[in-house]
């Protein structure tokens, strides 16, 4: 799946940046409610290593999650990382499993 450069949740729109790596130790990805950024590493800033393209996708749609629950005013459950991971789990493979008409 391609990741969009701009996503819209509620009122506000997100850009989106697949940068380098993170900048804070053990993130893969982040969401920056303030100035309506979602930055997601390609590689690890641990080992170094590259994510495959489907952990940049997961990471996206986890992002996106914790997005969508901040605009729902929902801050127990986006503070909840294991919620947020599996309900993202669960949305990443609901998208690449939708089939459309054409």
């Amino acid at each position: 799946m391609k990741i969009p450069t701009t996503i819209r949740v509620g009122k506000h729109k997100y850009s989106v940046e697949i940068v380098e790596a993170m900048l804070r130790k053990r993130d893969r990805a982040r969401v920056y409610y303030g100035t309506r950024k979602i930055e997601i590493g390609r590689n690890s800033n641990v080992t170094g290593k590259r994510f495959s393209d489907t952990q940049v996708n997961d990471a996206f749609w986890h992002e996106v999650t914790h997005a969508i629950l901040e605009d729902m005013g929902r801050h127990s459950l986006n503070t909840d990382e294991k919620f947020v991971t599996e309900f993202a789990n669960r949305l990443t493979q609901a998208i690449k499993t939708a089939k459309f008409e054409c």
